[in-house]
């Protein structure tokens, strides 16, 4: 499908009012959650904790079973235990139904790693309603210009509106039924089409970590997980000293202090000073400056290096899907605009390829590029153009405002 074919979806979006309105920030009370891993279980949490009508979808009996025992937050944030499935108290409702799940929801989060996300995108297209809110929790880099490119080919033609952020309000460990909560940071978010700040105002109830950007293009660039999360997973050994605090010979870091942001180290910091380096540069060719320095990024994505809000230490499996996930849905992007940008991104793609080769696979070729969600454009000003029509939702059929 071309440009043109997501630009006429986009000017259909458009032709319907995209204006706040009067009464300020929308009330949303019906909200479900798309996924049973342990962010979904956080935001089903989150919004019953607010006082919201919670459902919770998965496909997987497993992730269903796991459920019966509850939902208990501890730590920071909303604290306590959140019932599932009673009839008679505030609690979760859980289904195997996706038409039933959202068919009378005002917000759906589409939780879990971005193949589940490309998926709940194709299946929702039949079942979306006009003023229904989706969510991308978190949208990384393109996260909102692929759904919606996917969700114009599952045929949808309902007013919706797309939100992407950018993380969520808590850092989690999951240990069973049980979610151990640290703050997190303040993260970027925007709507699609732009111009619908309410929406986030609406959401900010469940989600008080959010501030708004201009567009997802420039909420997209102010993704900074991948430039942070690679380097601190990947690159480790006697050459590259962590950032944790120095232990004797024999010693053992104390819990506390193993966290994310004690991964990093100068040599890290180097690193992804080149590659916040590199998507400042490819972000200044598209239009978007001010983004954020190398040290903000990593406190936005590393936390802090203990205490409340520090990011705990993932598991090996749990590190290769944070992984895969972060290339493919924020570096690659990086490189592919930079490719249509013209602007040398080496670190990025040396990134890509080490990720690829840790991981077995060709995850460039999974990865979100400007060309897989409709805008093949073969030069700089097409695409800005593309990319700021979809972005404001207001397109003539040839692409030109």
């Amino acid at each position: 499908m071309s440009a043109a074919g997501f630009e006429e979806f986009a000017e259909a979006v458009a032709a319907r009012s995209h204006s706040d309105g009067p009464g300020g920030a929308p009330r949303y009370d019906r909200v479900t959650v798309l996924g049973g891993g342990a962010d979904a279980r956080l935001l089903a949490a989150l919004c019953l904790a607010e006082g919201a009508s919670v459902t919770l979808f998965s496909a997987y009996g497993d992730e269903l079973a796991a459920l019966a025992s509850g939902i208990a937050l501890r730590g920071a944030g909303p604290i306590g235990s959140y019932q599932v499935d009673q009839e008679r108290l505030p609690s979760i409702k859980t289904t195997a139904e996706i038409d039933s799940a959202v068919a009378d929801a005002q917000v759906i989060f589409l939780t879990g790693p971005i193949h589940k996300q490309r998926t709940y995108a194709m299946v929702l297209a039949d079942h979306l309603k006009d003023g229904q809110v989706l969510v991308l929790a978190p949208g990384r880099s393109l996260g909102a210009l692929e759904t919606a490119w996917l969700l114009r080919v599952g045929g949808v033609r309902a007013d919706i509106t797309l939100v992407e952020t950018q993380g969520l309000p808590y850092w989690f460990e999951a240990a069973g039924s049980m979610l151990n909560l640290s703050t997190a940071a303040t993260v970027s978010a925007a709507t699609l089409p732009s111009g619908r700040n309410a929406v986030l105002a609406g959401l900010s109830r469940y989600l008080p970590n959010l501030a708004p950007a201009l567009s997802t293009v420039h909420s997209g660039f102010a993704d900074g997980s991948g430039l942070v999360e690679v380097p601190a997973l990947l690159l480790g050994g006697p050459a590259v000293g962590d950032g944790g605090p120095d232990v004797p010979m024999g010693g053992v870091p104390l819990p506390e202090n193993q966290s994310f942001r004690a991964l990093i180290g100068p040599e890290h910091e180097a690193v992804i000073s080149k590659l916040a380096a590199e998507r400042a540069d490819v972000g200044r060719v598209f239009g978007v400056r001010n983004l954020p320095s190398a040290s903000d990024w990593i406190a936005i994505h590393a936390g802090a290096a203990s205490g409340e809000g520090s990011r705990r230490l993932p598991t090996r499996a749990q590190s290769a899907a944070i992984l895969r996930d972060a290339t493919i849905g924020s570096l690659v992007p990086l490189a592919s605009a930079a490719r249509i940008a013209g602007v040398s991104v080496p670190v990025t793609e040396g990134m890509i390829t080490l990720v690829s080769s840790i991981l077995g696979a060709d995850i460039a070729s999974a990865g979100r590029k400007l060309e897989t969600v409709g805008i093949d454009a073969t030069n700089i000003e097409q695409a800005r153009r593309i990319m700021d029509d979809i972005a404001q939702g207001s397109i003539t059929a040839g692409g030109a405002r």
